[in-house]
């Protein structure tokens, strides 16, 4: 237990940093999941727009905190192989 004002507020500052990271990172497995959904029904049409988005996020979380830039370039770069593969099948 925080006996100090400052450990006190570090107690609360953690908690809001860890729930705000938490939503940050469940936006971007959701994301993931439906462009995958759309990768194993071999939509082409539905996979692009789900790249987008998957994308768009990871690139606002990358200017956090939260997620590394190389982490999030490496996650696009091996989403964008997939879709280049069901692209070219």
């Amino acid at each position: 237990m925080p006996q100090s004002r400052s450990a006190k507020k570090d107690v609360r500052q953690n908690a809001k940093r860890r729930a705000v990271n938490h939503w940050r990172k469940r936006r971007i497995k959701d994301q993931s999941k439906s462009f995958l959904e759309a990768i194993t029904a071999k939509d082409v049409a539905l996979a692009e727009t789900e790249f987008k988005k998957y994308c768009s996020i990871l690139d606002k979380i990358s200017t956090t905190s939260t997620m590394h830039k190389n982490t999030v370039a490496r996650r696009k770069s091996r989403f964008s192989r997939r879709l280049r593969e069901l692209k070219q099948a």
